[in-house]
């Protein structure tokens, strides 16, 4: 697959174009984080563009290769997960009942810290302004 090919596999997908940034192929307003796939000095990089800096997550020698990294980023669920081995099983099944009681902790500390979150008053240096006053 050639960057063109990607092009036309990521709008048959109904991937928007926003999305991402590939060399040399026609495409409209981009959002201001995106993906991007590009060659530099016979190199292919794919990342992404965010708040103005590129940061590269991959070289290729290959653009065929490159194409198809992007191609699974943007269109893919990501392999799916790994089956746990017997032993693994095992040790899930005989700890239910603590995957069950972190799971409630994890639930009801990350409710506490939401509740906090709302309830504070706004500081002077965070932008935000106060209501006036009521009356």
């Amino acid at each position: 697959m050639d960057r063109f090919e990607l092009c036309r596999a990521l709008r048959s997908a109904g991937v928007p174009e926003a999305y991402y940034e590939i060399q040399d192929c026609p495409h409209g307003p981009h959002m201001t984080d995106r993906y991007f796939l590009e060659e530099r000095g016979g190199l292919w990089a794919v990342g992404v563009h965010e708040r103005g800096t590129r940061e590269v997550w991959e070289r290729f020698t290959d653009e065929d290769q490159a194409c198809r990294w992007l191609h699974d980023r943007l269109t893919g669920e990501g392999p799916p997960p790994e089956p746990p081995t017997p032993e693994e099983m095992d040790q899930l099944l005989r700890d239910g009942e603590g995957i069950q009681r972190r799971a409630r902790e994890a639930l009801d500390q990350a409710l506490t810290e939401a509740r906090g979150r709302t309830t504070e008053e706004p500081r002077p240096d965070d932008g935000r302004t106060q209501p006036p006053p009521a009356g």
